[in-house]
């Protein structure tokens, strides 16, 4: 086996001291976003007309919503104002800000963002002009420990230190939740393996940093860090934003949690989110509600007056079970209000979803004594609510079912405070086990572990299956409320909190913007175009109807898809090393995306945006050396040993970021601009290398295709956002200096890459290496857009080459570069690349070229390939399932082509 030398250890310390001052130099780089001095003359832009993603008018928020709109390179300067309004001219209060800009220092994203409070409608006018206000703008206010907001309905307080995340949200001068803090807990065994002794013990989240990130006037973010603490241990890094937007009674909660345990003996039973809601008024005043599927609440009291043997009168009966106060108890028939006393008092209760197909709901009196079931159904929203008239606190969790097992929880309403827990990793499930799932079969050499790859497909090295550094990010939703709310106002909440609504431009004015690169709105305008976009739809509501088909749900799993299927077992290949999750294998994230864009279908986006939150966070390491790689697809998706830049990729993400300006996602495109650092701990080529490896900071053996690909992606990225200037040098010196190698992306050879400056050794000498794989994750793409923000006529030339020539015939490749390259696989994904050049050389020859290659159909789907399923009934599997002739590498790689293609040369698909 290859192992470290010392070199490389210094190397490595170095590297890490040289990546945390690039770290902070890149945050201080980041928050400076001025644009350049000068700015050419500006064009401005027409009205740009928006809707809501789902359609129609939704009747509640979560707390308010944020959405991000592009605009032509030229239009606006940085701080053009925006005004807002309704379809029949009603001024809506808005707050804009630049996220993304154009190499002229124009703007080229904006994010926007309103109040729940704000006056809606089916569709909006966004147009340059000043913003309108809201009436009562939204304040933060930063004192001792402790950082204020106000949005004039409710007055949130944010520690900066200690326990409390959130001291106490007040409504009108009463307190409707305080004391709020993160909660976990750990077992020191796995569930149900027979253990004799289980040790348990609890954790809070101690805030180590607390800071403004927004401060109106509509809307505030505030972003809170630290770990979970007992005693002398600290663990569990956590990273959570709350919103607050003017005239709003919500806060959304955006929550993340990195892995930093060892999965050997921690072993987390519990992870959740608690507040301390004050009681006020009688028991039977007090209610509480919980979501279930759809439009179903259930609706109870603390002490139910209902059913009982004496009928204290229709309207106290009514009165409780539609959450208003009670008339006063002298009015109450005595034979009730002489015995309140008697009736039991429920102040526990429980809804658990730990799985995708059902939950329940227990209540009992109090701790010590048993849970009754009171109900069951499949699929709850995910909000809950406990208080009285005089107010309460609702709280949910986004994807409640889908990222079981979750759990609301009430306790203690009986008493003078209860408590409400959402809880993202439900104590009543087992504990979570994040160990390898085998023994390792004896591969303890790089040979046994390279003939494991041959039956299994799985990369397998011990020590590599480790989740150390993973993540997972949820959302949720708080509301302070007036009162106990109406069953209909419950509802429109839980939708809100289940499906949080989101503006949205259309199709078309985002490809008119010019932004992503080759793609165009969907185009049915003749026959052959028709019958190609058809192949699209079918092929995405294929993968997107197996997520629920397959049951693709759970807290680590979903928002990934398989790789490959088993037509045998008529299943996924879930169990089988390299063919199980998908983990953006072959840009799957790039595709669903692409999709997305064409066709401005809510479903497409919801699909896509659960892929983004899974592949970013729990795919890809946050802390320890491999901070900033991904993991190959795999059974588990930090189980494989081959971890990559090209899964960590920024492209998969920056569409996420981009439309809705999610600063989640935007840490996680920072978190990659010093990726390539990760060269100097981990040697990708370990397994076939001969000697030692002994990396050197100015020469380090970086692919100019695959791994360049995503690392120019994080640069471009930053570049965009305005941020480490450095960023931008690495990504032009890197595309450069691959461009004056003879043979540009296809050069063979000993070139080495500098971790410094982002350059590649030079060459005089012509060769060959090219792989199938160099150009399928996201270099196609992000070549595309780098080469219409750089003004470089060699750039450009060998790109445009190494596009014309991939699917060439040896003899072209042969007069071009010396040589041929090579018996290449996946030619249908390349026809994206034949097209490209065939536009850069005004070549109808090369047109026609792309469109016979997407026909063929290589390693992908010819012209005839069936697009249809075949229903698949039990005994033959366990449900009825549907089942195609489709895989979703090639189901990527044709989407992104034929996109591609119907943008670039679609007027030759004839």
């Amino acid at each position: 086996m290859v192992h470290l030398s010392r070199r490389t250890v210094l190397a490595s310390a170095a590297g890490g001291a040289a990546a945390a001052l690039l770290a902070s130099q890149v945050s201080q780089a980041h928050a400076e976003t001025a644009p350049p001095a000068a700015l050419p003359e500006l064009n401005g832009h027409d009205p740009v007309q928006l809707r809501w993603l789902e359609g129609g008018t939704p009747a509640e928020l979560a707390a308010g919503t944020t959405w991000g709109v592009p605009w032509p390179r030229g239009a606006f300067a940085p701080d053009q104002e925006f005004s807002l309004t309704t379809a029949s001219g009603e001024r809506v209060p808005v707050q804009s800000w630049p996220t993304g800009w154009w190499p002229d220092g124009s703007v080229k994203w904006t994010a926007h963002a309103v109040s729940s409070a704000a006056p809606r409608g089916e569709s909006y006018r966004l147009e340059a002009g000043p913003a309108t206000r809201p009436a009562t703008p939204l304040t933060v206010r930063s004192s001792g420990g402790e950082i204020v907001v106000d949005t004039g309905v409710v007055q949130v307080v944010f520690g900066r230190t200690g326990d409390q995340v959130v001291k106490s949200m007040t409504r009108g001068g009463t307190v409707i939740a305080r004391a709020g803090r993160l909660v976990a807990s750990r077992q020191d065994q796995p569930s149900g393996d027979g253990a004799t002794v289980v040790k348990s013990e609890s954790f809070t989240g101690f805030v180590d940093s607390a800071h403004v990130e927004q401060s109106g006037p509509v809307r505030a973010v505030i972003k809170v860090e630290g770990k979970h603490r007992k005693g002398r241990r600290s663990w569990l890094p956590f990273v959570v934003r709350f919103y607050l937007y003017a005239g709003s009674d919500a806060l959304r909660v955006v929550h993340t949690f990195m892995y930093d345990g060892n999965e050997q003996k921690d072993f987390i039973n519990g992870l959740g989110v608690r507040f301390a809601v004050p009681m006020r008024g009688e028991p039977h005043d007090r209610h509480v509600r919980f979501a279930g599927e759809g439009d179903g609440v259930l609706a109870e009291a603390v002490r139910g007056i209902t059913g009982l043997r004496r009928d204290p009168g229709a309207a106290v009966r009514t009165a409780q079970y539609e959450g208003r106060a009670t008339p006063d108890t002298s009015t109450w028939d005595t034979r009730v209000s002489s015995r309140l006393h008697l009736i039991p008092t429920f102040g526990d209760y429980s809804l658990r979803q730990l799985n995708a197909h059902g939950f329940e709901i227990h209540k009992r009196t109090k701790q010590g004594h048993s849970w009754l079931r009171v109900d069951g159904g499949r699929r709850a929203e995910g909000l809950a609510y406990v208080g009285s008239p005089t107010g309460g606190l609702a709280f949910g969790m986004r994807d409640f079912w889908k990222l079981h097992p979750t759990e609301l929880e009430i306790s203690g309403a009986a008493g003078d405070e209860a408590q409400a827990t959402v809880w993202m990793w439900s104590p009543r499930a087992g504990a979570m086990d994040l160990r390898f799932y085998h023994d390792g079969l004896g591969q303890d050499t790089y040979p046994e572990q390279l003939e494991g790859l041959e039956i299994t497909y799985e990369d397998y090295e011990p020590g590599f299956g480790t989740p150390y550094g993973v993540a997972r990010t949820t959302e949720l939703t708080f509301w302070a409320l007036e009162a106990t709310p109406t069953a209909q106002r419950f509802t429109e909440l839980a939708a809100a909190n289940a499906t949080p609504p989101l503006l949205v431009a259309s199709p078309q004015h985002t490809s008119s913007a010019g932004v992503f690169g080759s793609w165009s709105p969907v185009d049915r305008s003749s026959a052959a175009k028709r019958e190609l976009e058809d192949k699209l739809d079918l092929m995405h509501r294929f993968h997107r109807e197996q997520v629920d088909q397959r049951s693709w749900y759970g807290f680590w799993d979903y928002g990934d898809i398989m790789h490959s299927y088993d037509g045998d077992r008529h299943t996924w290949r879930y169990d089988i090393g390299g063919y199980a999750w998908d983990n953006s294998e072959l840009s799957t994230d790039l595709w669903l995306w692409y999709h997305y864009l064409r066709t401005g279908d809510a479903q497409a986006f919801r699909f896509a945006e659960a892929m983004t939150r899974h592949t970013g966070e729990v795919d890809v390491y946050h802390l320890g050396e491999w901070r900033g790689l991904g993991t190959r697809h795999g059974v588990q998706h930090w189980g494989d040993s081959a971890k990559q830049v090209r899964i960590s990729n920024a492209g998969y993400r920056r569409f996420y970021y981009f439309l809705t300006a999610d600063e989640r996602v935007g840490d996680l495109l920072h978190e990659l601009v010093d990726s390539d650092r990760s060269f100097l701990v981990l040697d990708p080529s370990r397994k076939i290398r001969e000697g030692e490896y002994d990396p050197d900071p100015r020469a380090l053996a970086v692919g100019r295709t695959t791994d360049w690909g995503a690392l120019a992606m994080a640069w471009l990225a930053e570049w965009e956002r305005n941020g480490d200037p450095r960023a931008r040098e690495k990504l032009v010196n890197g595309a450069t200096t691959i461009a004056a190698l003879p043979n540009g992306w296809a050069q063979g050879g000993d070139i080495t890459y500098n971790l410094y400056d982002g350059r590649f050794s030079a060459t005089t000498e012509r060769s060959v290496s090219i792989g199938s794989l160099s150009s399928v994750f996201g270099l196609i793409e992000v070549m595309t857009e780098l080469l219409d923000l750089i003004d470089d006529a060699r750039v450009k030339a060998k790109w445009v080459e190494f596009c014309r020539l991939y699917n060439a015939t040896r003899a072209e490749q042969r007069e071009a570069t010396g040589s041929d390259w090579g018996s290449l696989n996946l030619r249908q994904a390349y026809s994206r690349a034949t097209a490209y050049a065939a536009v850069q050389l005004d070549d109808d020859g090369l047109a026609e070229r792309a469109w016979r290659e997407l026909r063929t159909g290589h390693a992908g789907y010819p012209h005839d390939h069936p697009f249809t399923s075949t229903r698949i009934e039990g005994p033959a599997v366990l449900n009825p399932v549907d089942e195609a002739d489709l895989s979703t590498n090639a189901s990527a790689q044709f989407g992104l082509a034929a996109i591609q293609c119907l943008a670039l040369v679609g007027d030759h698909i004839e």
